[in-house]
């Protein structure tokens, strides 16, 4: 532990003279042999206010906090998949990742975003690309681990599609917040906690705060679902809504969902069956891969020596 201390202490003397830094660099958490400094919170901060603009509504303390769990469950995620998985030089999805990002926070294109966004914090294009494929391989990881866990109802699913007829359909862009009750906590208060927050805050910060979900770091936001795409029960508590709206507590599994309805819209649709099924495999099958993923790392979370200041 003192040799820890020592290597800790002559890392952070030397991140004190980089020129490039204007600020003593302090260690704010330790996660095994990993080191957080207040810089690294700094850079994460930009980086989650990018992916939720709101985020500047919170107190100093609340976005402090958001950010160092964030580079807490990085760190976790990236020291698994060193040990599980062969590193790829180069991941080819990592640019599709990156290319949805930008997308989901309205850009038209890579330069624009790098331009408007970019040139404003310490992250280059480079250093996101490695946190989007930190995600992309750890999803990968909970594959092999849990893939042959997954059960879709395929006959369920064809009905479903028989009934779909070529006619006008809404679409919802929604967020959500994905959250769990602890052993020693009091469901009534902890629901109740969330949407005074929710009232407080708003939606998306409360995400931010409260949610498990990978979604969270961009405001709970979830993108665009067409209704034959959502469960019977999702859509039962969506259909009533009007635009702002969210529902009640939703119990999906051993977890509890509340989703917003930021935005509706309505198309026309011409269903291709075999696609759609396609299309649907995929949704059930990444939905039943994100509960395993969170069972995953709160199963992982425990090995690892977390020292906060």
């Amino acid at each position: 532990m003192m040799f820890k201390k020592i290597c800790y202490s002559l890392i952070v003397l030397v991140l004190m003279n980089t020129s490039v830094l204007s600020e003593k660099v302090f260690i704010y958490a330790t996660v095994n042999d990993k080191i957080i400094t207040n810089y690294d919170i700094k850079k994460e901060i930009e980086y989650l206010k990018i992916l939720n603009p709101k985020l500047v509504e919170l107190s100093k303390k609340e976005i402090f906090n958001i950010s160092k769990n964030s580079l807490i469950n990085e760190i976790i995620k990236k020291s698994e998949i060193e040990i599980f998985l062969e590193i790829k030089e180069e991941n080819p999805l990592v640019n599709d990742y990156y290319k949805n990002l930008y997308t989901k926070l309205n850009f038209n294109n890579e330069s624009d975003f790098e331009k408007s966004l970019l040139s404003k914090i310490d992250y280059t294009s480079n250093d996101i690309k490695k946190k989007l494929e930190i995600e992309l391989m750890w999803n990968e990881l909970v594959y092999l681990r849990y893939g042959n866990q997954v059960k879709i109802d395929k006959d369920s699913l064809i009905k479903k599609i028989q009934n779909i007829k070529n006619k006008e359909k809404n679409e919802y862009l929604l967020s959500e917040i994905v959250f769990e009750k602890k052993k020693d906590e009091d469901f009534d208060t902890l629901v109740k906690k969330i949407k005074s927050s929710i009232s407080e805050i708003g939606f998306n910060n409360t995400a931010n705060i409260y949610s498990i979900s990978n979604s969270s770091k961009l405001g709970g936001n979830i993108g665009w679902i067409e209704e034959y795409n959502l469960s019977n029960l999702i859509f039962n508590n969506l259909k009533l809504l009007s635009e702002g709206q969210f529902t009640d507590v939703i119990q999906m599994g051993n977890n509890f969902l509340i989703l917003k309805i930021e935005k509706i819209r309505s198309k026309k649709i011409s269903i291709n069956k075999k696609e759609e099924l396609s299309k649907m495999i995929n949704i059930e099958t990444n939905k039943q891969l994100n509960q395993f993923s969170r069972i995953y790392f709160d199963k992982t979370k425990i090995n690892y020596s977390i020292n906060e200041n």
